[in-house]
C-alpha cells in the first residue's frame, strides 16, 4: 500500500494538472518561471484589432491595410509603401516578442508599427542621453512613508491636464516639465493652467558647463532638470493659450514676460527609494521622470512588467499617479504599478497613459525623479 506521503504527493500533482487544463480552457497558457513560480502567458488576439497573434504575419498584407486605413498613412512612392511594409511586419515580429518578455501588459500594432526603432526614438523620444543630474542638485527631503494611501492619481485631484501630442518632434522632455510645473501651480494657486512647451524649446538653451553638448536643443532633446532650471531664470513659463506648440524647433523664441502664468520656486532630485518616490509624489504633485521606452513603442494596455528591459534613460514623462492592484498574470497575483502620463496623444495605450511595474525599477522608472515647487502667483 502506497505511503501518505505518495497519496499526497499524488493528490497534489492530479490538482495541479486539473488547474493547467482550467487555464487552457480559459485560452491560456501555463508554464515554470523563476522560483517555481508559475508564468500564465495571455494568448491574446482572437481577431482584435491591432492585438498580434501567431497569425499576423500570415495575415500581414491584411493588418497593414487596417494600420494605413486607421492612422491615416500615405506613402509617396511604391517603393516608400513596400519599404514601410517591411518595417511594418518586422514590428508585428517585435511585438510577439514583446508579448512573450511582457505578458502581464498587452502588445500590437499602434501608430509607430511604420518606423524603425531608430527612427521611433529620434522622432518620439528626446531625453538627450549625455546630459546626467548634476552631482550638487538639489535633493528632495526624507520624507515620512507610513501613511501613505494604497492608491493615488492626482487625475482625482484635479492636477492633471488632458494628454497632449508632441507629434514627431523630440520634444519629450519639455512635456514632463511642464506636467510637473502644471501640478505644482495647481498645489500652490489652486488653479489648473496647461503650460507652453513649445517656449521651451524655443528659447531654454540651458547647458551644463562641465559636459560639451550637453545643451536643451528643442527637437533634438533636452532634460528636465536643465528646463526647471531655465524656468527658474526666465522668471517662468506662459500659458499654452498664449504660447502654443507647433511641433518646430526653427522658430523664433516669442517669450512675453508680461505673460506667466507659473514660476518655478525650486525643483530637487527624489531618491531612488520607490516609497520615497511615492511620498514626494503624494506630497508636491506630478513628478517629471525618465524612462527607457523600448516596450512603449509596440504596448496597448495592461501594467507593463518586463523581465528584461534596459535602464537607459530616453524619453521623458510624467508620473501622475500609482496603484496597489494592477492584474498581472505573471506569477499569478496582483502587482503595484506606477501611472505614467504620457504625450503621444490620446489614441496611444490606455488613452494617453502608461502603467509600469512598482518595485523593481523596471526600465529605469525610478533612476531619474525630480519635484517641482511653484511660486503662488494669481492666474
Amino acid at each position: 500500500m502506497a505511503s501518505p506521503y505518495v497519496l499526497v504527493f499524488l493528490s497534489s500533482l492530479l490538482i495541479a494538472i486539473s488547474f493547467r487544463s482550467s487555464l487552457a480552457d480559459d485560452g491560456v497558457a501555463g508554464g515554470v518561471g523563476e522560483n517555481g513560480d508559475i508564468i500564465i502567458r495571455q494568448v491574446v488576439g482572437h481577431g482584435e484589432e491591432g492585438v498580434v497573434d501567431e497569425n499576423s504575419l500570415l495575415n500581414a498584407d491584411h493588418h497593414f491595410a487596417i494600420f494605413k486605413r486607421k492612422y491615416g498613412k500615405a506613402y509617396a512612392t511604391q517603393e516608400e509603401h513596400d519599404y514601410r511594409f517591411s518595417v511594418f511586419k518586422k514590428n508585428l515580429r517585435r511585438a510577439r516578442r514583446h508579448q512573450k518578455l511582457d505578458p502581464s501588459a498587452v502588445h500590437g500594432v499602434t501608430q509607430f508599427s511604420d518606423l524603425t526603432p531608430r527612427e521611433f526614438r529620434r522622432q518620439f523620444l528626446g531625453v538627450n542621453r549625455r546630459l546626467r543630474l548634476p552631482a550638487d542638485a538639489n535633493k528632495a527631503p526624507i520624507l515620512p512613508t507610513n501613511d501613505l494611501p494604497t492608491d493615488f492619481d492626482w487625475r482625482d485631484h484635479g492636477a492633471v491636464t488632458p494628454v497632449k501630442n508632441q507629434g514627431s518632434c523630440g520634444s519629450c522632455w519639455s512635456f514632463s516639465t511642464t506636467g510637473a510645473l502644471e501640478g505644482a501651480s495647481f498645489l500652490a494657486t489652486g488653479n489648473l493652467v496647461s503650460l507652453s512647451e513649445q517656449q521651451l524649446v524655443d528659447c531654454d538653451h540651458e547647458c551644463d558647463p562641465e559636459e560639451k553638448g550637453s545643451c536643451d536643443s528643442g527637437c533634438g532633446g533636452g532634460l528636465m532638470n536643465s528646463a526647471f532650471e531655465y524656468t527658474l531664470k526666465a522668471g517662468g513659463l506662459m500659458r499654452e493659450e498664449d504660447y502654443p506648440y507647433t511641433g518646430t524647433d526653427r522658430g523664433a523664441c516669442k517669450f512675453d514676460e508680461n505673460k506667466i502664468a507659473a514660476k518655478v520656486a525650486n525643483f530637487s532630485v527624489v531618491s531612488l527609494d520607490e516609497d520615497q518616490i511615492a511620498a514626494n509624489l503624494v506630497k508636491s504633485g506630478p513628478l517629471a521622470v525618465a524612462i527607457n521606452a523600448v516596450y512603449m513603442q509596440t504596448y496597448l494596455r495592461g501594467v507593463s512588467c518586463p523581465y528584461i528591459c534596459s535602464r537607459r534613460l530616453d524619453h521623458g514623462v510624467l508620473l501622475v499617479g500609482y496603484g496597489a492592484a494592477g492584474y498581472a498574470p505573471i506569477r499569478l497575483k496582483e502587482k503595484p504599478y506606477w501611472i505614467i502620463k504620457n504625450s503621444w496623444g490620446e489614441h496611444w495605450g490606455q488613452d494617453g497613459y502608461y502603467k509600469i511595474c512598482r518595485g523593481h525599477n523596471v526600465c529605469g522608472v525610478d533612476s531619474m525623479v525630480s519635484s517641482v515647487a511653484a511660486v503662488a502667483i494669481s492666474q
